[in-house]
């Protein structure tokens, strides 16, 4: 299998001496996140995020299906995730790699097991119909940190989506198109995002003082996630919920250092979640044209 291209000896004494002095190679602070873009499609239910130079791309569908005969009261919803083999060396076509299969269980731990969509508001007729949503989420430039920008797109994505109205009698079930009927928006029980934590020890560091021997980054770049030596990912809401904190390996933290990384994941997600606002609002204005009724009575005057 490829490998990723791994950083040189020079690079890695250059970043380990500059983190001794507590200074990133890009300027920022230990506990800063890149800079975040998020745009939306022409089409409901499509996010673009870019976090720094990491790109994903998430868009959101809804088909009528049947339901599940363990759950048939409740509809379905599922994440797939997909990395190209132009995003890094290290990935192969139709062959899931190590950070493909982490990312797709770390946003279906946190998002999906999190009961984050309502997926009782998804049923149609119990046992017979539902609707299907699914998400599905493109890395199109991996420099670093894809679970936590394709977290965010996930969450602006599922905001963002309207799926179609419908009515219902007895057995028979009418789907409407946009110009019948305005698309609904999902119901959304709360946002889940993930908040990522790189550690660096002595074995990097090498040994110091008491404060020195041991770094905490949030927001990893690819050079920097190379070089880390273990890692926390924390998924939570805004209102200080904790949704999951997945632990792989690496070094060992302590019950201090991981309640202080729930504390930092708590303000971050606050910030992240306050944008993600944002953007929906801007969004959301630019597209309001007040509604069908006024589109159809400029086609009226048009006529006339």
């Amino acid at each position: 299998m490829p490998r990723e291209v791994e950083p040189s000896l020079n690079e890695k004494q250059f970043f380990a001496k500059a983190l001794q002095e507590n200074i990133r190679l890009d300027g920022r602070a230990l506990d800063q996140f890149r800079a975040l873009e998020l745009d939306f499609g022409d089409e409901y239910g499509v996010a673009d995020v870019k976090l720094g130079k990491t790109r994903v791309h998430t868009h959101i569908t809804a088909e009528v299906t049947t339901p599940f005969p363990d759950r048939p009261f409740d509809g379905i919803f599922t994440i797939t995730t997909e990395l190209s083999p132009m995003t890094s060396p290290s990935i192969e076509l139709n062959r899931p790699s190590e950070t493909e299969t982490l990312l797709s269980r770390l946003l279906e731990k946190t998002i999906r097991r999190s009961g984050a969509l309502d997926t009782e508001s998804l049923c149609l007729i119990g046992g017979s119909k539902c609707w299907s949503i699914r998400a599905d989420v493109h890395v199109l430039s991996h420099d670093g940190n894809l679970v936590d920008a394709s977290s965010i797109a996930v969450i602006a994505a599922l905001q963002h989506f309207r799926k179609p109205d419908t009515s219902t009698e007895g057995e028979q079930v009418t789907v409407y198109t946009v110009r019948e009927r305005e698309p609904v928006p999902l119901s959304l029980l709360h946002f889940p995002l993930c908040v990522t934590f790189s550690f660096y020890g002595e074995g990097l560091l090498g040994k110091g003082g008491e404060e020195e021997g041991e770094a905490v980054l949030v927001d990893a770049n690819l050079m920097e996630e190379q070089l880390r030596e273990g890692s926390v990912t924390v998924g939570i809401n805004r209102h200080g919920e904790v949704c999951q904190i997945a632990k792989l390996g690496g070094l060992p933290v302590d019950a201090v250092a991981l309640l202080n990384c729930v504390k930092v994941a708590g303000v971050k997600v606050k910030e992240l979640s306050k944008f993600i606002a944002g953007r929906l609002e801007a969004d959301a204005k630019k597209r309001d044209k007040g509604g069908l009724m006024a589109e159809l009575r400029a086609d009226n005057d048009r006529v006339s």
